[in-house]
């Protein structure tokens, strides 16, 4: 994946030279990674230490069909849809105006977050939006910085497993990542600001949560603060992002920008067109969620698709409509 890699594969596609069949040879992949490698022109990757057996395999197949294979490789990359000039106004004044009229709320918000805690008011996470463009997704705080002080601090309240809980508390689980972490080998979850990195699944708090405690069950989230609690119910943690809307890297309306290691999944010929549409604030599967009860993911993702065919202007105003009368309902999204 280095420059000796896929980069020397598109250095060599601009020399304009014959098509030949191409392996990557590898220390570490997945199937995303894969699946970026042969969208890439790759015919197949191989992971260290080789097996001859199957590179001779593959090999034969590729001198006996390659005459026929390269006449089919076929690019179906769906089109970006790029941010008109008219929705890109409308979001240039629409965020300017919110921006404005709730800078008074923002610097509210601002104070109290500082009252209540050490740390930075706003954090960042990294999102993939459109065509897969990662950017800086922004919010308010609304967690301790030090969420793993919290849980030790906040111990006492354990009626059950006390001893084990005192145990992991004193073992470092800090270090630890969880499953779906470990078989990434680094947090999935980081949240930045101000050259401070902390982990929002914390999986300390989630490993102890399923041991069976009772101080785990507890109704109030132990890292999540008051002013937290209360923006994060009322969605205005979510407010900065009005601000990615400004500088560009999202739309009022559009398919939310998904965190890295989820987007990282849906890179499937099934999921991809999602990110064909703009990245958005608000979008079908919020508006069509509304009211509804549960929805699956796969409904979820199909609605991105649904977006995604279908987005124009006039649809984006069509939903904004529509998410007014959706916010006066009660069930959050």
């Amino acid at each position: 994946m280095a420059p000796s890699g896929l980069a020397l594969i598109e250095a060599l596609k601009k020399k304009d030279l014959p098509l030949v069949p191409f392996f990557l040879v590898v220390n570490y992949f997945n199937p995303n990674l894969r699946k970026l490698a042969l969208s890439a022109g790759i015919s197949d990757v191989f992971r260290l230490p080789l097996k001859a057996a199957r590179v001779e395999k593959r090999i034969n197949f590729l001198i006996n069909n390659w005459i026929l294979l390269k006449d089919n490789i076929k690019s179906e990359v769906p089109q970006i849809k790029n941010i008109g000039f008219a929705k890109r106004v409308f979001d240039i004044f629409f965020a300017g105006l919110a921006l404005f009229f709730l800078s008074p709320l923002f610097l509210i918000i601002y104070i109290l977050i500082k009252l209540e805690s050490k740390g930075p008011v706003f954090y960042y996470s990294l999102r993939a939006g459109t065509g897969f463009k990662v950017f800086k997704f922004y919010k308010f705080r609304s967690m301790f910085v030090n969420a793993d002080q919290r849980i030790k601090d906040l111990k006492h309240l354990n009626q059950y497993d006390i001893d084990s809980g005192k145990k992991e508390a004193e073992t470092g689980i800090k270090e630890i990542l969880c499953n779906q972490c470990a078989a990434e080998g680094k947090c999935q979850y980081p949240l930045y600001a101000d050259n401070i990195q902390w982990c929002e699944k914390d999986f300390k708090y989630s490993k102890m949560a399923n041991s069976g405690s009772a101080f785990f069950k507890i109704k109030n989230d132990p890292r999540i603060t008051k002013v937290g609690n209360f923006i994060r119910n009322t969605s205005i943690d979510e407010l900065p992002q009005l601000w990615n809307v400004i500088i560009g890297d999202m739309s009022i309306v559009g398919n939310r920008p998904l965190p890295l290691y989820e987007a990282e999944k849906l890179t499937t010929d099934k999921y991809v067109l999602r990110f064909a549409a703009p990245a958005g604030i608000t979008g079908l599967w919020q508006v069509e969620k509304r009211g509804k009860g549960e929805m699956s993911e796969e409904e979820r993702l199909m609605l991105d698709n649904t977006y995604a065919k279908n987005q124009s202007f006039l649809n984006d105003i069509k939903l904004i409509l529509k998410t007014i009368p959706a916010l006066l309902q009660k069930e959050n999204v």
